[in-house]
């Protein structure tokens, strides 16, 4: 009879630890679903209106070559490189007027990611100003390694050389892709076709495009004046061909309507 009542009262024990268990199971996945639509539900009510969002992106893409060297009978190319430059506008008109809500207190970039890196060269990613766009000159001193932070200004005249923006985001975020040392040290011995300096070079040293294509994604975080938080990740790929035209031709430009918007954390 005490060899029966042990073993019963064993079955209960671990009858009550198994039912114990699931409970605790049950408990744990019901506060997780809890929790996870109440996060929804506020984050559903944070984005209730959309007060920032990205809907115009402009592209300049070209190439050049940092080291040029003439000779009798050829030319070297050392450093060839692809740049594309762009230009980021963020739209804040949700209402009518310029008030606390729209305007910036604190804007960076963070987050860069290279998600299909060119096969030839060296991808990075730099700050450029809006008064050398366009332009093949960048500073190995303005390249974003880890993150970028923007001055932010309400001044009438100021210097946009530098990472600034206006509080109410009258100019775009300016930046420049570059690709650097696709070819070094390559003669061109065909001097009878004259050289320019431009995205022709590619073709010159036979650059395949699809060897250069990147794809990369940065977030952009913004601060309104009213210390609420902002995020949108922005995903681009680089503008080698567009229609019938391709950097082959020289240079690349278009206005692109997009649509990234800034959610509210």
């Amino acid at each position: 009879m005490n060899k029966k009542k042990l073993i019963l009262t064993i079955i209960t024990f671990v009858l009550f630890v198994v039912v114990f268990v699931l409970a605790c199971m049950l408990f744990n996945k019901y506060i997780l679903k809890f929790n996870f639509e109440k996060d929804i539900l506020s984050f559903a009510e944070k984005n209730d209106k959309v007060v920032f969002y990205i809907d115009k992106i402009v592209f300049f893409s070209s190439c050049d070559s940092k080291n040029k060297t003439d000779y009798i009978n050829n030319f070297t190319i050392d450093n060839l490189y692809q740049y594309t430059d762009l230009a980021i506008y963020i739209n804040n008109q949700s209402t009518d007027e310029i008030n606390s809500e729209n305007t910036l207190k604190r804007i960076s970039i963070s987050n860069i990611q290279f998600n299909k890196k060119p096969e030839l060269g060296n991808a990075k990613l730099f700050f450029k100003s809006i008064n050398n766009f366009a332009k093949s000159d960048f500073k190995d001193t303005d390249e974003i390694t880890d993150s970028l932070d923007f001055d932010i200004t309400s001044q009438d005249k100021t210097n946009l050389d530098f990472p600034t923006l206006y509080n109410n985001l009258a100019n775009p975020i300016t930046l420049s892709y570059v690709n650097q040392n696709i070819k070094s040290n390559y003669q061109i011995t065909d001097i009878s076709i004259p050289l320019s300096y431009d995205g022709s070079l590619l073709k010159r040293c036979n650059v395949d495009l699809s060897s250069i294509s990147c794809n990369l994604s940065f977030d952009i975080n913004i601060t309104n004046n009213l210390d609420e938080n902002f995020k949108s990740s922005v995903f681009i790929d680089i503008p080698l061909e567009i229609n019938d035209k391709s950097i082959y031709d020289g240079n690349i430009s278009f206005s692109k309507n997009v649509n990234f918007i800034f959610y509210r954390f």
